[in-house]
């Protein structure tokens, strides 16, 4: 099942196996692997395109080595916090990255989340697939308004490609506070 129908050059799509707990996140972005890359592992890069609008980020850590680790917090203007860490499992430069996923206030579900890094000749195809622990897990995290947040996040990265700032207003790594 897609999640959004109207296609466009760098359209996110996101799609549900029917028959797996899986979640399939796909799109293009006008730069080489090199740059895309760098923007998933420089948690100064992350910290600027990565989840809503919306939502002020902090990260508290970001190793992104093969056996590091990470967390960070979203904010609502609320106050409300949305935790989420993980392991980084393996990191390889330009191609790929393998790590878990947490959801702090459902600690219990894990999932192992793969981005692969496709060079397009001067672009580059980013192709992320979630495993979930049950269909449930799944469908309970697409009905979370996760797909907003993926898709904002993805627009703030092509902002940040495209050789802006990107939207950092209220966003900050640990060492900044």
């Amino acid at each position: 099942m897609s999640t959004h129908d109207t296609p466009h050059r760098n359209e996110t799509r996101i799609m549900a196996d029917p028959d797996l707990p899986t979640i399939l996140i796909t799109r293009e972005f006008d730069a080489p692997p090199e740059r895309v890359f760098r923007a998933y592992t420089d948690p100064d890069l992350v910290v600027q395109w990565l989840g809503p609008r919306r939502l002020t980020m902090q990260i508290d850590q970001y190793d992104a080595r093969s056996g590091g680790s990470y967390r960070y917090v979203h904010r609502d203007d609320d106050g409300t916090e949305y935790g989420f860490h993980g392991v980084f499992h393996e990191v390889r430069p330009n191609e790929r990255i393998v790590q878990t996923f947490t959801y702090e206030a459902f600690p219990d579900a894990v999932s192992l989340e793969t981005a692969v890094f496709e060079d397009l000749g001067g672009r580059t195809r980013v192709t992320g697939k979630s495993l979930m622990d049950s269909m449930e897990a799944r469908d309970a995290m697409l009905k979370s308004g996760m797909e907003h947040g993926v898709r904002e996040g993805y627009e703030r990265l092509d902002e940040l490609l495209g050789g802006g700032q990107g939207d950092s207003t209220g966003r900050r790594t640990e060492t900044e506070s």
